[in-house]
C-alpha cells in the first residue's frame, strides 16, 4: 500500500468517527426521550392511582388507563429507536473493522515484500559500493537520497501497521460494548411490552365493565351536557358584552386591547399548559369513548390531572367572570384582547373579576369529583369561535 493511500485510508476513518459522533448525538436525544416518556408514565401512573382507587369502573378510570398505554407503548417506540441506532451503529462498526483488517494485510504483505527486497539485495551487494561507485557526483547524491527514502518508507510502513492494529483493536472493544448495550436495551424492551401486553388485557375489561353501566353513563353523559350548555351560554354572553365594550372604548384602550391579541397570537403553539396531565377529551366532533352510536361535541379541551392540583393562566389578562356552574364547578375567564381562555372544573377560586394575571399565576384547585376524576375543563376563543387548544399549547 502507498503512503497516499495509506493517508486516504486514515482520513476515511476520521469521516467515519465523525459520523458516529452525529449518531452518538440522536442516540442522547432519544434517551431524553425515554426519560420524559418515563416521567410521564409517572404522572399517569398516579393518576391511574388516584381514579382506581374509589373501587368503581368510570370513564376518567378508563381515560387513564389510556394514557397509561399511549405512554408504554412511546416508551417502547424510544427504546426500539434506541437499538435501531445501535444496530446501525454495530453495522459500521463491522464494515470498518473489515477495513483495517483488510488495510492491515495489505500493509504486512507489502511490507514483508519490502524486507525481502531489501535482503535478497543486501545478498552480495554493499550499500557503500553501490553508493561510492556513482559514476558523477550528481548520481552519487541520487543514490544516497533513494537509500534514505527506501529506509523512511519501510519505517513508515511499519508505524502504519501498528496504528492500523491499535485502531482494530479500540473498534473491537467499541463493537462488543455497543453490542452488550444492545443486549441490555432488548431484555428491556421485553419487560416493556410485557407489561403493555397486562395494560392492554386491563383496558379490555374495563371497557366491557363500563358498556354493562349504559344506562349510568347515558344520564351522567346527559347531565353534563345540560351543564355545559349552561357554561357556553354564559361565556357566550359575556363575549357577547365584552366585544360591546371594545366597540365602545377609547383609541387608547383599543390600541391596548389589539397589542394584547396579537402577543397571545404570536405565542400560538408556545404556551404553557394550565395543569400537569394528558388530554382525557380533545377539541371537535368525536365518538364517546364507551357508548356506540355517541357523538360528543367538545368546544374545548379535557385534561385529566393529579388531585389538588393548582390550575394556573396560561397567558397574562384580565378576570371577566368567576362563575359556578353544579356538575361542573367553579369557571375563570380571562380576556386577552380579541381571545379568552375558559378554565372550568375548580373547587376554589384565587382570583376575582376585574383582576389582572400573569402568565403563571394559579386561579384555583381542581375539583376532584364523586368518582375521583380530577379534569379541567380548557377552552381557547376568538371572540365567539371556539378554536383548538392543543394547537396553542406547547407540546409537552
Amino acid at each position: 500500500m502507498s503512503v497516499s493511500k495509506s493517508l486516504f485510508g486514515v482520513f476515511f476513518l476520521l469521516v467515519i468517527s465523525v459520523s458516529v459522533s452525529f449518531a452518538q448525538k440522536s442516540k442522547a436525544q432519544l434517551q431524553q426521550e425515554k426519560q420524559e416518556n418515563l416521567r410521564k408514565i409517572k404522572e399517569a401512573e398516579k393518576i391511574l392511582a388516584e381514579t382506581a382507587g374509589k373501587k368503581q369502573n368510570t370513564l376518567g378510570q378508563l381515560n387513564a388507563l389510556n394514557q397509561r398505554i399511549k405512554t408504554q407503548e412511546d416508551l417502547i417506540g424510544s427504546i426500539r429507536k434506541e437499538i435501531n441506532l445501535l444496530n446501525e451503529e454495530i453495522e459500521e462498526n463491522n464494515q470498518i473493522i473489515a477495513s483495517l483488517e483488510e488495510d492491515l494485510q495489505k500493509l504486512k504483505k507489502e511490507y514483508a515484500a519490502m524486507v525481502y527486497a531489501a535482503h535478497k539485495a543486501n545478498q552480495g551487494f554493499n550499500k557503500l559500493t553501490f553508493i561510492f561507485s556513482a559514476g558523477s557526483f550528481n548520481q552519487f547524491l541520487m543514490r544516497l537520497k533513494y537509500m534514505e527514502q527506501y529506509s523512511d518508507a519501510r519505517k513508515t510502513q511499519a508505524e502504519q501497521i501498528v496504528k492500523v492494529q491499535e485502531t482494530l483493536v479500540t473498534q473491537i472493544t467499541l463493537i462488543e460494548s455497543k453490542m452488550s448495550e444492545k443486549n441490555i436495551l432488548l431484555a428491556e424492551q421485553l419487560q416493556e411490552s410485557k407489561s403493555l401486553t397486562q395494560l392492554k388485557a386491563n383496558q379490555n375489561q374495563l371497557v366491557k365493565n363500563l358498556q354493562q353501566q349504559e344506562n349510568k353513563l347515558k344520564k351522567d353523559l346527559e347531565e353534563r351536557r345540560e351543564a355545559v350548555a349552561k357554561l357556553d351560554k354564559v361565556i357566550n354572553d359575556l363575549i357577547k358584552e365584552e366585544m360591546e365594550r371594545a366597540r365602545l372604548a377609547e383609541k387608547k384602550d383599543s390600541e391596548a386591547s389589539v397589542k394584547l391579541s396579537n402577543e397571545f397570537a404570536d405565542n400560538k403553539s408556545r404556551l404553557p399548559w394550565p395543569v400537569s396531565g394528558f388530554i382525557s377529551q380533545k377539541f371537535g366532533m368525536q365518538n364517546h369513548p364507551v357508548l356506540k352510536g355517541i357523538v360528543i361535541n367538545s368546544t374545548g379541551v379535557n385534561i385529566q390531572t393529579k388531585e389538588n392540583e393548582k390550575v394556573k393562566s396560561i397567558f397574562a389578562g384580565e378576570v371577566r367572570i368567576v362563575a359556578f356552574i353544579p356538575t361542573v364547578g367553579n369557571t375563570v375567564v380571562i380576556n386577552h384582547g380579541d381571545y379568552f381562555t375558559v378554565y372550568s372544573g375548580m373547587k376554589d377560586v384565587f382570583v376575582k373579576t376585574g383582576q389582572k394575571v400573569t402568565t403563571g399565576q394559579e386561579l384555583g384547585q381542581i375539583m376532584t369529583n364523586k368518582d375521583g376524576v380530577s379534569e379541567l375543563k380548557f377552552e381557547v376563543r376568538k371572540n365567539v369561535t371556539a378554536l383548538d387548544p392543543q394547537q396553542w399549547l406547547n407540546r409537552n
